[in-house]
């Protein structure tokens, strides 16, 4: 069994990256950790988590479907920070609970690159579960 350490980041798909981006860094106070323009991506780090703005526009954005309004989300997912990260023993229990797992990756967080992999909840929300950084990657 694992247990979660606390929310790792959520992503937010905007037709309007830098007013979200102003929101976040010149009301919240929040800091640009990192951006990737190839991908319409900005990271804001929020206390120990990140807030992942996408544009709608960019590659990421138009993999999402739909943005926000009636037809669409502006949610793309949520990520958990869970401990410890043992695929096998994650994949058998979500699939005690008939729960579908995505492939296993290593992907970047709050805390640096790690392990993690994708799941929807009964309402189809995207949870990604994350595992502990690399050590050449922590934050």
């Amino acid at each position: 069994m694992f247990r979660i350490l606390g929310i790792d980041h959520l992503v937010l798909r905007s037709a309007d990256v830098a007013a979200l981006r102003r929101f976040y860094v010149d009301v919240l106070g929040c800091c640009v950790e990192r951006e990737q323009a190839d991908l319409g991506l900005t990271q804001l780090r929020a206390g120990s988590g990140l807030i992942d703005l996408v544009a709608l526009d960019g590659p990421l954005g138009r993999a999402g479907g739909a943005g926000p309004g009636a037809e669409g989300r502006n949610l793309d997912h949520f990520c958990l920070r869970i401990d410890p990260f043992d695929a096998d023993a994650l994949r058998a229990q979500l699939a005690r609970h008939g729960v579908d797992a995505g492939e296993v990756a290593q992907r970047f967080g709050a805390e640096g690159k790690g392990p993690s992999l994708y799941v929807r909840d009964p309402d189809g929300n995207v949870v990604e579960l994350k595992g502990p950084p690399a050590p050449e990657t922590a934050q």
